[in-house]
């Protein structure tokens, strides 16, 4: 009597059991904003720490009207492809004025900030080539990185170091050097300065992701490539730069900026550029209107820097018997790092009951037994907003601590 082989789709409800037993099943919420730092996440009001929105500008209501009187002369859809109908005239006024406020030649505009790494980097380097990555890099700089087919280095995070000499040993003549500017998940900003240096030194390339950094650091909001003091007179041709504009911006895709040849280039060769519909006109008029905003905003900024210095404060109080470790940031990212996907999916729940919305972020987003909370600030938060947070943590500290034996 024959038998049918097994479908390998059989397994998959066996595989995603195992996700689930090792803490690792990630579930969707359904949510709305409501006013100020506030959601509605499934329907229950939540006091949010986890939204990238960092100035509080996803609601402005200068957004919605610049987005609502572009559909009156763009309609809703780009139409097309950057090079063929889709690079509207707003499109095209953003992309000047992107790479006047971030003081380079030359910016691009992409719908997204994982399209706009996983082409760019291929488009830079390919097979013979050598590439440099930062062990803690975003998931779009190692998919790009990857898609590119160049050697890759992976060098321990932040050790200029171990990247001087992994430069050294290499004999690729084109050689390019990729790195988050603020950490996504852990909060630290690399030092670019050093990083720049290096690439001087040893004729290398220069990509940085500034996605957590745009909007906030830097003179008003011009981002961490311009707190280096190295945009304007000061720029290298060697630095290309990148920047989502769905974090502080509070809209939607990414550009990247640097040298105009290099920029030529990748409008040539990208092919997340070239084959992708191009960015509806109407969020690009949004994002003319934000960077209006941003430029503004240093009492924003101000505002969020005195909520970490809060936050900070009060997460150095914890007791050191419960094993947290909060990870040096003076960025809206704020790292408490548990443990365990257990441990920290507790700690979330926790939170969750008591009205606060912190995401517990696991493996393989961060390294196994380093589960943490990612608490996001945003200027939309109150300092009572980060009290209440903090006064939930203090709780679930005091019934999470180990009860000392008996004498």
């Amino acid at each position: 009597m024959s038998t049918v082989p097994a479908s390998w789709l059989d397994e998959i409800p066996a595989r995603l059991a195992e996700i689930e037993r090792a803490h690792l099943l990630r579930r969707r919420r359904v949510v709305q904003p409501a006013g100020g730092a506030r959601l509605l996440v499934d329907g229950q009001p939540m006091l949010a720490f986890c939204s990238n929105d960092y100035l509080g500008l996803a609601g402005h209501p200068a957004l919605a009207e610049a987005a609502r009187e572009a559909t009156r002369s763009f309609g809703v859809g780009s139409g097309g492809s950057p090079l063929v109908s889709g690079h509207s005239a707003a499109n095209a006024a953003l992309e000047q004025e992107l790479a006047a406020f971030v003081q380079l030649p030359r910016a691009l505009y992409f719908y997204a900030g994982y399209a706009t790494n996983t082409g760019i980097i291929p488009a830079l380097v390919g097979d013979g080539d050598a590439l440099f990555s930062d062990a803690l890099n975003h998931a779009c700089l190692i998919d790009g990185a990857r898609l590119s087919r160049a050697s890759i280095h992976r060098y321990p995070h932040a050790d200029l170091a171990a990247l001087e000499a992994a430069l050294a040993a290499s004999t690729a003549r084109r050689k390019l050097v990729v790195s988050d500017a603020v950490f996504s998940m852990d909060g630290d900003l690399i030092d670019i300065p050093a990083l720049l240096a290096l690439c001087e030194r040893f004729d290398a390339l220069l990509l940085l992701d500034d996605a957590h950094g745009f909007g906030v650091l830097g003179p008003q909001g011009r981002g961490s490539l311009a707190q280096a003091g190295l945009t304007g007179v000061a720029a290298s041709r060697r630095v290309l730069y990148m920047a989502t504009l769905g974090k502080a911006a509070g809209v939607a895709g990414a550009f990247v900026a640097g040298d105009d040849a290099l920029v030529e280039w990748l409008l040539q060769k990208t092919r997340t550029y070239i084959f992708a519909t191009a960015a509806p006109p109407l969020l690009a008029s949004a994002l003319r209107t934000s960077l209006s905003l941003i430029e503004a905003a240093d009492d924003l900024r101000q505002h969020l820097a005195a909520r970490i210095a809060q936050l900070r404060a009060g997460l150095a109080r914890l007791p050191p018997a419960l094993g947290w470790q909060l990870l040096p940031s003076d960025t809206a990212v704020q790292a408490l790092v548990i443990g365990s996907n257990e441990a920290a999916l507790a700690v979330m729940e926790s939170l969750r009951e008591q009205g606060l919305w912190v995401p517990a972020i696991r493996p393989p987003t961060v390294p196994a037994g380093t589960a943490r909370l990612r608490i996001a600030l945003s200027a939309a938060h109150t300092a009572e907003d980060v009290d209440q947070l903090l006064q939930a943590l203090h709780r679930h500290a005091a019934l999470a601590l180990p009860v000392p034996a008996a004498a």
